[in-house]
């Protein structure tokens, strides 16, 4: 690669002649307020264009919470079919096909209907040690989900079932339940990917006693639960609108998939030689020749990217009976879920890390906080669970948190846990939430026991 020759003195006059032009005006607008005492309208202009800003953002906030509080949601299990001959690749296209809902919207729907993006939540939750799948969606998108998972899992049953975070009431010093919960965030930024299942080689569909399946910790951890116990996961998702700002602009403004491209040039930057034009062994107008030393992790970024991304919010509680909610039993419980989600990990690439655990050190600083504002803090996550929160946060949420409320504000103020969502592609959720083969005999992961035939297309209706 050749380094071209270097712009003229005209365009370096004109790029700085366009980076100094709005300091330029904000000069002139300095000296003519000075000139002629002009502070007070400036003042009262700049209040006024406050207020309205303020004003603003909360009639957004009020259409778009009144838009969310009329959406129906319905809560289906996935019963997987006994033998389950189809590589992941099955779930990424059902993720694809059923689940990336994303339109254009107009400023009518937006900013005066307050319409949102549909948001869904795959699960996976054993109750008392039985592994059930679940997905959460708005009512109007049942039939092309159960129709997308049928296309995929002809064999598997979807039904319609009553929310089981219904059965825990709350986390109380007087309630018969108590609770452990974190948050999982990523380890480097979101262009960096996850181990996914074709990094297992299960995209070849090897032979079932040769599979290593990702899934299978998360599986055998859920099901060696006891009678009285529970453990939820949900993966909350929604199709990707995060913006990131430009460096070099005043207002510029770009997707995840130019973002990972930005990232991309700082991991190739260390491992590239550039020779300038003036030094040794190039010419007056000239470069040389660069040599480039590939990382292996670029061309796993470059793949992520080639994949639909979702915003994405991990969150994982353990739930159980006081009587079996020893200070032994959460530590080892409570140890297993740290660890949950360290099969996807790659230190080159990317992996999760928890944060937001409902435990003493909450709040960080010096102070442990009380048992009761321990519970109190796991009885906010079984709600955040229970109402699939991770997008359009109630405003209380937004204020009093601890992103903004540092310790010991936030101690004081039992400020709110400040939630984190990040992208990934179609390719990595499939490889965290999907159907384990027969390699993993876990007794207590319901399946179909056996082989339903497809309904004849001449039904009544």
């Amino acid at each position: 690669m050749a380094i071209s020759e270097g712009p003229s003195e005209a365009d370096v006059i004109a790029k700085a002649a366009i980076k100094l032009f709005p300091w330029l005006i904000a000069a002139l607008v300095f000296y003519i307020l000075w000139r002629f005492n002009a502070w007070k309208g400036v003042f009262a202009l700049a209040g006024t264009i406050a207020l309205g800003w303020v004003a603003w953002k909360l009639w957004v906030h009020y259409i778009r919470q009144d838009f969310i509080s009329g959406i129906d949601y319905v809560l289906l299990e996935i019963v997987p079919p006994r033998d389950v001959e189809r590589s992941p690749k099955a779930m990424e296209l059902f993720i694809t096909n059923a689940l990336y809902h994303w339109s254009m919207k107009g400023g009518k729907e937006e900013y005066w209907q307050g319409a949102v993006w549909f948001w869904f939540s795959l699960e996976i939750a054993s109750i008392d040690g039985q592994v059930h799948f679940y997905v959460r969606t708005p009512t109007r998108i049942r039939s092309l989900i159960e129709t997308q998972m049928y296309a995929q899992f002809p064999q598997a049953q979807v039904k319609a079932v009553e929310d089981y975070t219904l059965a825990v009431d709350e986390i109380t010093p007087e309630s018969d339940w108590n609770g452990w919960g974190c948050e999982f965030k990523l380890l480097k930024p979101e262009g960096y990917p996850i181990t996914t299942y074709i990094d297992y080689g299960l995209d070849e569909d090897p032979k079932e006693e040769y599979k290593i399946d990702p899934i299978s910790p998360i599986i055998e951890f859920f099901g060696s639960l006891q009678k009285g116990e529970q453990a939820w996961m949900q993966i909350v998702i929604t199709p990707s609108k995060k913006v990131y700002r430009t460096k070099g602009t005043w207002f510029g403004q770009h997707d995840w998939v130019e973002e990972s491209k930005v990232e991309t040039k700082a991991l190739l930057a260390p491992y590239t030689r550039i020779f300038a034009p003036g030094v040794a062994g190039a010419s007056p107008t000239k470069g040389v020749y660069a040599p480039v030393y590939l990382n292996p992790t670029l061309e796993k970024m470059s793949k992520k990217r080639d994949k639909l991304g979702f915003e994405t919010g991990v969150r994982v509680m353990y739930v159980a009976k006081k009587e079996i909610f020893t200070p032994g039993r959460r530590t080892n419980n409570s140890r297993n879920i740290r660890l949950i989600l360290r099969q996807y990990e790659n230190p080159s690439a990317n992996g999760f890390t928890r944060f937001n655990s409902t435990q003493g050190d909450a709040y960080g600083g010096i102070i442990t906080i009380t048992t009761k504002t321990v519970m109190m803090l796991a009885n906010r996550m079984l709600n955040h669970y229970r109402e699939r929160l991770f997008f359009h946060e109630p405003l209380r949420i937004r204020i009093f948190n601890k992103h903004y409320m540092k310790w010991p504000l936030s101690l004081i103020f039992h400020a709110y846990f400040h939630s984190q969502t990040f992208v990934l592609n179609a390719e990595e959720l499939a490889t965290m939430w999907h159907f384990p083969g027969q390699i993993l005999k876990v007794p207590t992961l319901e399946r179909i026991e056996s082989k339903e035939a497809s309904p004849p297309p001449n039904l009544p209706t």
